[in-house]
């Protein structure tokens, strides 16, 4: 579940700029208050990421998380998606440190014939919608990497996964190029610990 391009900023009901929290804190508090389930049975975690994480500003803004000045649609559906998959890559180096049980796998669907900009984004972007979607696959072909991430055997928990054609918008699913700040350790740490404090779940990640 996500939400994407909310034209002009919204809050969730706990205080959260509404991408963020619906994207990535959301997510972060789903998967711990099951981790212990999940581990219990050696199940695998899949993080939905987005192409989005290498535009905007390509940096989680810790210093304004909330964007509450300079909001941008576009720029915090980024730092959301880029929080989403940083979170996923953290937490395969946690569950790895702590001798594994969980796997965990971080893909993307591409640019997929769905309804997530038909909701709060503006009419320009919805517009623009218009204008690419017929280009888009399918979202079937679009869940083709989630079903991959979810039972093939072998992956890494520190790739992205998606389809691989087309500037990784469309086309055979496989490993694509990621990004080296999306892999920046220290960053994931302190994102793991502000993500603690806004959730209030105690977590360690183990």
């Amino acid at each position: 579940a996500a939400i994407a391009q909310v034209a002009t900023r919204e809050l969730t009901v706990d205080g959260f700029e509404s991408q963020f929290g619906v994207n990535h804190l959301g997510h972060f508090l789903l998967v711990g208050l099951l981790f212990d389930c999940i581990k219990a049975s050696s199940g695998r975690i899949v993080m939905v990421g987005s192409n989005g994480y290498r535009m905007g500003g390509k940096r989680i803004r810790f210093e304004d998380i909330n964007w509450q000045e300079n909001y941008s649609a576009w720029n915090a559906y980024s730092q959301s998606k880029l929080a989403q998959m940083m979170f996923g890559f953290e937490l395969h180096r946690r569950i790895e440190a702590s001798n594994g049980g969980v796997e965990v796998r971080v893909c993307h669907p591409g640019a997929a014939q769905t309804d997530l900009i038909k909701g709060k984004a503006s009419p320009k972007m919805k517009f623009l919608w218009r204008l690419i979607s017929p280009f888009a696959q399918t979202a079937e072909k679009g869940a083709w990497p989630e079903v991959m991430c979810a039972t093939e055997d072998g992956l890494s928990g520190l790739a992205l996964y998606g389809p691989t054609q087309r500037g990784d918008t469309a086309g055979r699913v496989g490993a694509c190029k990621l990004e080296e700040f999306a892999l920046a350790e220290d960053v994931a740490k302190k994102l793991w610990d502000v993500s603690v404090e806004m959730t209030g779940l105690d977590w360690t990640g183990q």
